[in-house]
């Protein structure tokens, strides 16, 4: 950010922004700000009216016919081409079901058989720690491939024609560094090998076009920026060209041809609902229905213009009020590189975190020493950067954060 920027210019740009009445979609406590919708995303107005309704007029009054009366057959299938437009992907290459760890697990074990004679899985070597640990187990479950790891920037050197597929996260968890997915996919495509990528911390937040950047697989969670609730259903996507040549590990009868025709043999659906597994949780697919929904009528590219637009003026208002206390950059400076978070460094992060909290600005802290604020475009507003920055200096400046009960480290941080 250039220049000196003033409270009264940072109220001008939320007078100004097209996507301000958004944040009426959903519920944030008076006084909050919240800066943590890359771990768990606010609760959605509709989802209260939503959920009541399947459970009292749904499942409540028409029982086992719900799945017939009010379709909930197509749940999965009807959230993913949902989930699809902010993929840049065929609504028939994407569906909601299971977690986004287990949805790691069935494309690694899909994308190894289809490669069976190649010898390698390329992995990062500090992505997220779930990604590595399900890697891993299934290299050891199905053997005859290793696992190589490598640093982020130095992925497509790694690359040749022994590796069957690599797996990176698209938005580093921590930093927010984005991977460039064209030239990625480009890479593995000249060697011959797969790519899965973990979106996470991209979709609902920063442009994706899976179809135009060649993408094969890719998986991501509900629950960060669309808002799904905890713990909701995630993703999956795979390239329509490669669907039917893919067979799960974990074939299920949802993912069957006839599912309610019960033949003992299996015989996998026709494109990417072979990669239903059980029975979906409706109630947890009808939350996550209604967060998608927040983004109805909304232009994606003003979506995305807000995101770079407010990771800006945070970089800005921190380096013009708080660089004297020690806070490093860890995220990088090019919006262009980088997700919609930004971290900051500081040898005492935790504690700084947890007095933001109790003052009312809630970001989170990732180790060693990271403070991590994400910026959701559709409820985020430029007055709560402000403010945030304010409270921090704040926070710094009275050495609230040096007090005692700050210092413990909690479970969850």
């Amino acid at each position: 950010m250039v220049g000196h920027v003033t409270r009264e210019d940072v109220l001008a740009m939320d007078a100004s922004d097209p996507l301000s009445a958004c944040r009426e979609r959903f519920h944030i406590p008076d006084g909050l700000i919240y800066l943590d919708g890359n771990s768990l995303g606010p609760l959605p107005k509709r989802t209260v009216k939503h959920l009541q309704m399947v459970v009292t007029d749904h499942w409540g009054e028409s029982l086992i016919g719900s799945w017939n009366d009010h379709d909930w057959m197509t749940l999965p299938a009807r959230i993913g081409a949902e989930i699809a437009l902010l993929l840049g992907a065929g609504a028939d290459e994407v569906i909601a079901c299971d977690s986004t760890s287990i949805n790691i697990y069935k494309l690694v074990h899909a994308a190894l058989a289809a490669r069976a004679d190649r010898s390698t899985l390329l992995v990062e070597a500090a992505g997220f720690p779930t990604d590595r640990y399900l890697v891993e187990s299934v290299c050891e479950q199905a053997g005859g491939q290793s696992v190589r790891t490598t640093e982020r920037s130095k992925i497509i050197d790694r690359m040749d024609e022994s590796t069957a597929l690599i797996v990176l996260t698209h938005v580093d968890y921590r930093t927010g560094h984005m991977l460039d997915m064209t030239e990625v996919n480009a890479a593995a495509r000249s060697v011959g090998a797969l790519v899965l990528w973990d979106l996470s911390h991209s979709a609902g937040a920063v442009p994706l076009d899976l179809g135009d950047c060649g993408a094969d697989l890719a998986v991501g969670c509900g629950y960060k920026y669309l808002n799904g609730g905890p713990g909701a259903p995630a993703f999956l996507y795979v390239r329509k060209e490669l669907q039917n040549s893919l067979q799960t590990p974990l074939p299920g009868w949802f993912g069957h041809a006839q599912p309610f025709a019960f033949e003992q043999n299996y015989v996998p659906a026709a494109g990417i609902d072979r990669f239903l597994c059980g029975t979906p949780p409706i109630l947890a697919m009808t939350a996550l229905e209604s967060g998608v929904e927040t983004f109805q009528c909304v232009e994606l590219p003003a979506l995305f213009a807000k995101s770079r637009a407010l990771c800006e003026l945070y970089i800005g208002l921190m380096e013009q009020r708080c660089s004297k206390f020690g806070f490093a950059l860890a995220s990088p400076r090019e919006a262009w590189q980088r997700g919609s978070q930004v971290s900051f460094a500081h040898e005492h992060s935790y504690a700084i975190c947890q007095a933001l909290i109790e003052r009312g600005v809630v970001g989170d802290f990732r180790a060693p020493d990271i403070l991590r604020m994400g910026f959701a475009p559709l409820y985020t507003r430029y007055i709560d950067v402000w403010d945030a920055v304010e409270t921090l200096h704040d926070v710094m400046q009275t050495t609230l954060w040096q007090e005692e009960r700050f210092q413990t480290r909690k479970a969850v941080t």
